[in-house]
């Protein structure tokens, strides 16, 4: 069983100054329509050759710590036969991995969900830290709408959330746990900074309630920003400060960094918020990012499943996560250089 301290030490490496944590544990049917979309066909193969696209990229392991897989990533080889874990591995990089099922339809609260999973958790988990996974993600949705969310469904993520994490601490893992109070809808930043205080204050008492040890966790939530149909959208200023004034009010200090899904914001909407907080820091945890589209999209549309266009490819992800790390530490610009905070 790996000691409590080691578990605390991990999550501090995995969040380390200019770091951050790349989310590729897109499912394969989340993959397929993000390939659809770019022309490429989604086979294992391509599948693999874009991850590994990604893996491979010039100066990755300076900014990426970490690296959420999705199963069939966890076990899957590179086109020469080396297992893709044991490249993160020789890389720096930690290998970590997605162990959720998917939210599904909560009986009794139309549109709403739960996530699913906890059956045979303990036992994949095992199998999980065979494959050298070192780290876990547990992702819940939560929905605004007119009536929703009902505070059943949030306290029904927040119990699978809990039981999640403290399976994976039991099991040696550094849990990120993931409550996303979606974009989708009309609602405005304060509506979402209002849902975002409830459900991590939810969050945070089964939590305690499970005795998941904050300090040998990772806090992975949205950001506070309007819905997608909101036709007016905020500037980053205003989206640093109601996110930072629900984080202050709900998360402990004890937690060692919160790592922020970008949950269907532009790349550089994303960017530039986690940039704006920086700038008003210091913080009680390190803000930094656990992005997929928002670090991936310039890099799948520029190869279009190409050879040819790998090197390309890696290039744009490279400049993408470049101006997220310089996001960490409050000195990103439109240019993607450093500027001072």
């Amino acid at each position: 069983m790996t000691p409590a301290t080691d578990l605390d030490q991990l999550a501090l490496q995995l969040t380390r100054p200019g770091h951050g944590i790349l989310a590729a544990d897109e499912s394969t049917a989340t993959i397929e329509k993000r390939f659809s979309s770019c022309g490429i066909p989604c086979t294992e193969e391509t599948r693999r050759d874009y991850r590994t696209l990604l893996f491979t990229a010039p100066r990755f392991a300076d900014v990426i710590a970490g690296v959420i897989l999705y199963e069939e990533t966890l076990f899957q080889k590179t086109a020469e036969g080396e297992p893709l874990v044991r490249l993160l591995e020789r890389a720096g990089v930690v290998p970590g991995i997605k162990v959720d099922k998917g939210a599904k339809p909560l009986a009794g609260y139309p549109g709403e969900t739960v996530t699913e999973g906890l059956d045979g958790l303990r036992e994949r988990l095992v199998r999980y830290r065979e494959a050298g996974a070192r780290f876990t993600k547990w992702r819940a949705v939560i929905a605004i709408g007119p009536g929703l969310p009902t505070s059943g469904a949030v306290e029904a993520n927040a119990e699978a959330l809990a039981r999640y994490a403290a399976l994976a601490q039991e099991q040696g893992f550094v849990p990120i746990v993931e409550p996303e109070v979606l974009m989708d809808g009309d609602h405005d930043i304060g509506r979402c900074a209002a849902v975002s205080e409830t459900t991590l204050r939810t969050v945070f008492a089964a939590l305690a309630r499970h005795r998941v040890r904050l300090e040998a966790m990772i806090l992975k939530p949205n950001m506070v920003v309007d819905g997608t149909k909101q036709p007016h959208r905020s500037p980053p200023e205003t989206v640093a400060a109601h996110t930072l004034a629900v984080l202050r009010k709900t998360v402990p200090a004890a937690v060692p960094a919160v790592a922020f899904l970008s949950g269907g914001q532009s790349p550089e909407e994303a960017t530039r918020h986690l940039d704006a907080m920086n700038r008003r820091g210091p913080h009680p945890w390190r803000l930094t990012f656990s992005f997929a589209r928002a670090l991936q999209d310039d890099a799948m549309r520029t190869w279009a499943g190409c050879a040819e266009n790998v090197a390309r490819a890696q290039d744009a992800f490279a400049r993408r996560v470049a101006g997220n790390a310089l996001a960490t530490q409050g000195r990103y610009d439109a240019s993607g250089k450093a500027s001072a905070a």
